[in-house]
């Protein structure tokens, strides 16, 4: 293997552009996103008890991923305290899911740049 097919698992960006410049431009871009399995969670997120803002057809599926739910005159009614997930902690898939359906934003993603070349000459950057 070349040495960047060891070292890139993403993309090569080809600029004008200097270093500093790219790495500014980059460490300013961060994008969040839904959680997934395995990603640690930066937050605990706790549902109280009560209703939950969800449309009623969600009922059985939240009840499915583990939430203590029923249909209470057609409103999804939380039966006890829930702990979704706690900070520092890997979330399972479950939970993943019940985050998505809260719209919870826990993942952050953001390019992380390895090398750089120029002028034939490759330095490594982190």
């Amino acid at each position: 293997k070349q040495w960047y097919q060891r070292r890139v698992r993403g993309g090569l960006l080809f600029t004008n552009e200097t270093l500093e410049s790219v790495k500014g431009w980059f460490s300013e871009h961060k994008k969040f996103c839904f959680a997934r399995s395995g990603t640690v969670a930066t937050e605990t997120v706790v549902l109280p008890e009560g209703p939950l803002d969800m449309p009623h057809s969600m009922e059985p599926q939240l009840r499915q991923l583990g939430l203590p739910t029923r249909l209470k005159d057609g409103v999804v009614v939380l039966d006890a305290e829930h702990t979704v997930c706690t900070a520092g902690k890997a979330v399972t898939t479950q939970q993943a899911h019940i985050l998505k359906h809260l719209g919870n934003l826990m993942a952050e993603f953001q390019i992380s740049l390895v090398g750089h070349w120029t002028a034939g000459k490759y330095t490594l950057l982190q």
